[in-house]
């Protein structure tokens, strides 16, 4: 693989292939568990590639998958995510240590897309293991906690 691009390094803490589980919440669904893989890689480029995909727990039903990009600048970091729901978000948020805490700068819908107007991602790793939040406000809801997970790196 190639060698991690200095300007990205501030992120190299995500790199890996994570594996776990996490529950989901919102006012308009049923509460639900998951099952999820996530994978961050590099190139040798300023960026890291950002892979990720969901199933149902117990059945192992597809339920979401979302691609993107990390960059770093100095130490914020940014993310841009797009999701075959129609949904694209920019994120920006300062990085601390092994922490990262996102909130949406921009988030695009196609024009058949369900309404999101606010999202934040708290990430932390310690070691090989990955805690993540995400909130949002979406249609009609105030911004709140929809996921929460935590991830155990199963290759590096």
């Amino acid at each position: 693989m190639a060698d991690l691009h200095p300007d990205i390094a501030p992120l190299g803490f995500l790199l890996g292939t994570w594996r776990g589980s996490g529950t989901g919440v919102y006012p308009t669904i049923e509460d639900f568990a998951y099952d999820e893989e996530v994978t961050i890689g590099h190139m040798g480029k300023p960026f890291l590639r950002y892979e990720q995909r969901t199933k149902r727990a117990g059945t192992g039903d597809p339920l979401h998958t979302e691609v993107g990009y990390w960059r770093a600048a100095g130490d914020r970091a940014e993310l841009v995510i797009a999701q075959p729901t129609g949904v694209t978000e920019a994120l920006a948020g300062p990085i601390d240590g092994t922490s990262v805490a996102l909130a949406s700068v921009q988030i695009g819908l196609a024009p058949t897309a369900k309404e999101v107007v606010t999202t934040e991602r708290r990430i932390t790793v310690d070691g090989n293991t990955m805690h993540y939040t995400l909130l949002m406000g979406a249609v009609g809801q105030p911004h709140q906690l929809h996921l929460d997970a935590t991830l155990t790196r199963i290759a590096e």
